[in-house]
């Protein structure tokens, strides 16, 4: 690796990472030495990339700073081409266009020694699942997690039963077979998973939901975490006492 694709790759690791990175584990992920890894490290304090590093804590790249967006490498070109085209193949109607201008954006923009990347990457997603199709635009879905707001969901169940009920939506799962809205439902007064293809009617409200996207997240997982651990422990038995 060339010394300049190095000192663009620590900012990247730096970029990537929530917490401070010791030298340490840079010079391992880069393969290089500390002492090389400390000379990288001046270089770019000297370039004025606001890095701050302490003692027995690590580097941190202060918020603020960015890189122009297209200095990109080949494998994260090559990650964004076949993101992108997965999408293209399983994502909702306006996500596919948007996949596709995206594909279309980078083989414009990026230098033309990497275009082959996009033209020719031999990567392919290939599904050999056949995908139920959606019974809406959920394109609205997202517009509603996006600006928080509440919808009037009409909804069958295996047997056909529609119920009709409000929620909180705040993700949508994108599996290779199906797309499913995980929200809060205030009929049942917890989470539900609404599989797109059994919703028979569904309207964005005018009302916003009170708790936080963020926050619907997390209660959700760590109400998941709680299930698969008690899915995972022995029932209790009567031969122990």
């Amino acid at each position: 690796m060339r010394r300049t694709e190095r000192l663009f790759q620590i900012i990247q690791i730096l970029r990537r990472k929530s917490r401070p990175v010791t030298g340490q584990e840079l010079a391992e992920e880069l393969e290089i030495s500390l002492r090389t890894l400390y000379r990288d490290m001046a270089e770019l304090i000297a370039q004025r990339v606001p890095i701050r590093g302490e003692a027995g804590t690590g580097y941190v790249l202060e918020s603020g700073y960015d890189m122009p967006p297209l200095m990109l490498t080949t494998d994260e070109l090559e990650a964004a081409v076949l993101g992108a085209r997965w999408v293209a193949a399983r994502g909702d109607a306006r996500l596919v266009r948007g996949a596709e201008d995206l594909i279309a954006k980078l083989s414009t923009a990026v230098p033309l020694e990497l275009q082959p990347v996009i033209v020719d990457s031999g990567l392919l997603p290939v599904s050999f699942r056949k995908r139920p199709e959606d019974s809406f635009d959920v394109a609205l879905v997202r517009e509603a997690i996006r600006t928080q707001r509440k919808m009037d969901l009409g909804y069958a169940d295996e047997a056909g039963n529609v119920t009709r009920r409000t929620v909180w939506p705040f993700l949508i799962v994108y599996a290779d077979d199906i797309r499913m809205m995980c929200a809060w439902c205030e009929l049942r007064q917890g989470f539900r998973h609404f599989r797109t293809d059994r919703v028979k009617q569904i309207e964005m409200l005018e009302g916003r939901f009170p708790e936080r996207v963020a926050r619907l997240r997390k209660d959700w997982e760590a109400e998941r975490a709680e299930q698969r651990r008690k899915a995972a422990s022995p029932p209790d038995s009567d031969a122990s006492r």
